[in-house]
C-alpha cells in the first residue's frame, strides 16, 4: 500500500513545481497535502531546490555517457528479441553506431507499440529507434529524423491465397480474417479501411507469421520490409508479386524536441548514409541463412 501512496505523493510535488519555488511560505502555503508537517514541506522545498536539471537530452548523454534507446524488439528486420534482453536488427546496430558517435554507451530499453509514445513522454529513453513510422499523431509529442527508410502496407497471405488479396476490396469481405498486432500503424490502417473482414487480434508480432501459415488467420496488412523479410523465412507465404504498396510511409527516429539533438542525430544519419553504412546494416539483416 505505500508504493501507491508515494507515487501520488510524487505526482501532487510535480503538479506543484510550477508554483514559485524560491520562497518557503509560498511555496507550503501551495503544497496542499494531506498528513505533511511544515518540517516536511520545508525538506521537500529544500529537496527541490538542490535538484540540478541538464538543460537539455543532449547534455544529459554528454554528461552520463549513456544512450537510452527505446525499442519494441517485435519486430524484424528493425529490433527483435526472443527475451526482452538481447536485441538484434537494423536499428540495434545503428544505435550502437549513433552511441559511438555521440561518445556514449548503448542501453536498451524495451517499449511497446501501444506504449511508445506514453513511455517517450514519461522520459524512459532519449530515443525511438525500432522501424518507427512518420505519423502525424506522433509528431504532435515528437521530432523525427530524416527519413532512412521509405516503404508502404501491402498484404503477406499464404502463396496459394495471395492473387486473392490484390486490393482492399478483395481483402475487405466477409469471412477473410485479417491478423494484426496492437497499438502501431498496422492496427490503425486496418481500422481506417477494413469493415467487413474480421479483425484478428494477436498481441505478439513475431508469432502472427507462422498463425497464417498454419491457417489461423488468412493474412496480414504490413510494412513491405517485413513482408519481404518474412516470406523468405516462412516458405509457404508471399507477398504481392507487384510489390505494390497500399500506402507511402517513411520512418525514423524518435526524438525529443531539441534542436540540438535532432542537428546531432540528422549528422551522423547523413553521415552513415554517404558512406555506405546505413545500405550494408540493410542488406545483412535482409539476408536469411
Amino acid at each position: 500500500m505505500i508504493r501507491p501512496k508515494l507515487i501520488k505523493l510524487g505526482d501532487r510535488i510535480a503538479s506543484e513545481l510550477s508554483v514559485i519555488t524560491t520562497d518557503v511560505n509560498n511555496f507550503i502555503n501551495h503544497l496542499a497535502i494531506d498528513c505533511l508537517t511544515n518540517d516536511a514541506k520545508k525538506s521537500i522545498f529544500t529537496a527541490i531546490r538542490n535538484i540540478e536539471i541538464y538543460s537539455s537530452r543532449l547534455d544529459q548523454i554528454n554528461d552520463s555517457g549513456v544512450l537510452r534507446i527505446g525499442t519494441t524488439g517485435d519486430y524484424a528486420p528493425f529490433s527483435f528479441s526472443d527475451d526482452g534482453s538481447k536485441f538484434q536488427g537494423i536499428d540495434i546496430d545503428l544505435a550502437r553506431n549513433l552511441a559511438t558517435y555521440l561518445g556514449s554507451q548503448p542501453t536498451f530499453i524495451q517499449t511497446s507499440w501501444p506504449t511508445l509514445i506514453q513511455d517517450f513522454q514519461h522520459g524512459k529513453f532519449d530515443i525511438g529507434m525500432s522501424g518507427i513510422s512518420i505519423t502525424p499523431e506522433r509528431k504532435e509529442f515528437a521530432l523525427f529524423s530524416d527519413p532512412y527508410h521509405v516503404g508502404g502496407k501491402t498484404p503477406i497471405a499464404h502463396c496459394n491465397d495471395i492473387e486473392s488479396y490484390q486490393t482492399l476490396k478483395q481483402i475487405d469481405r466477409a469471412g477473410v480474417r485479417v491478423i494484426v498486432n496492437p497499438g502501431g500503424t498496422n492496427e490503425k490502417f486496418l481500422d481506417s479501411h477494413i469493415r467487413e473482414a474480421t479483425k484478428v487480434l494477436h498481441l505478439d508480432n513475431r508469432e502472427i507469421f507462422e498463425l497464417i501459415a498454419d491457417g489461423t488467420a488468412d493474412l496480414m496488412i504490413t510494412d513491405k520490409i517485413e513482408v519481404a523479410l518474412q516470406s523468405r523465412r516462412h516458405p509457404k507465404l508471399c507477398g504481392l508479386r507487384n510489390e505494390k504498396t497500399f500506402t507511402y510511409q517513411e520512418k525514423g527516429y524518435l526524438i525529443p524536441k531539441e534542436a540540438e539533438l535532432l542537428k546531432k542525430v540528422n549528422s551522423w544519419l547523413r553521415k552513415n548514409k554517404a558512406n555506405g553504412r546505413l545500405d550494408r546494416i540493410f542488406t545483412r539483416h535482409l539476408k536469411v541463412s
